[in-house]
């Protein structure tokens, strides 16, 4: 097999996952993963798709990860992990998207309008 290479996006965050065959170590941006991302739901989300499709220590993963924040970069990894499980076994896809693991989350962040506080929120009124 050789290095099996996806891409995963979630708001502004771009994933590119690396899986080659190996002891089940995942670096991200040249960190241990326990060390990018120290909490454990985040953690949860990167590991995910390998739990699901019973690959956990079977792969090596690199990842570069770059934009948004620490969430959608996790989220970004878990989409290219799941593309890759997909391509590396079909029946994978049958554990994956009931669990919606291989859509494209499309929420982005709404732009700020003219003459508004926020995107939503407004100046306050006063009648004087």
């Amino acid at each position: 097999m050789e290095v099996i290479h996806k891409i995963g996006r979630r708001k502004t965050a771009v994933a590119r996952v690396y899986v080659a065959k190996g002891k089940g170590k995942i670096t991200v941006n040249k960190k241990d993963m326990a060390e990018y991302f120290t909490t454990a739901p985040l953690q949860y989300k990167v590991n995910q798709p390998l739990t699901m499709t019973n690959n956990d220590g079977n792969f090596d993963i690199t990842v570069n990860v770059y934009g948004g924040g620490i969430t959608g970069q996790a989220e970004a990894i878990r989409l290219a992990l799941s593309r890759a499980m997909c391509e590396l076994d079909a029946e994978n896809r049958l554990v994956l998207k009931p669990e919606g693991l291989l859509t494209r989350d499309p929420r982005m962040v709404e732009r700020k309008k003219f003459g508004q506080k926020k995107a939503r929120k407004k100046f306050q009124f006063s009648k004087r």
